[in-house]
């Protein structure tokens, strides 16, 4: 199943620093079939508040995320983007393209 390595990112400080993990981050996922679906971009916020920007990158399944993260490639650059900004960071599986919202309530005991 898909699995996404989203950040949401805050105070990035635009400098060399970004520069170089930018220049440097699309040869860190190539090995692990991981592409950019979500780069930032305009956004409308249709409630609350946002702050900052979002960042998604699709693997073809969890271990391919977890392990581009992992990998010596990535944590070479990683605190290029961590000294210079503040941000979220998970990896988060997927559903499925039959998924629908109520798949949520099996295993939860009706109240």
């Amino acid at each position: 199943m898909t699995a996404y390595a989203v950040a949401h990112l805050r105070n990035v400080r635009m400098g060399p620093d970004i520069i170089a993990y930018l220049k440097a981050i699309d040869s860190t996922l190539a090995p692990f079939n991981g592409r950019f679906i979500i780069h930032g971009g305009d956004k409308t916020i249709l409630e609350g508040q946002w702050a900052g920007d979002l960042i998604v990158i699709a693997f073809p399944h969890r271990k391919a995320a977890e392990q581009w993260y992992a990998s010596q490639a990535y944590q070479d650059i990683l605190h290029l983007r961590a000294d210079n900004s503040e941000g979220d960071i998970i990896i988060i599986e997927g559903v499925r393209e039959e998924h629908r919202a109520t798949d949520i309530l099996a295993g939860h005991v009706a109240c």
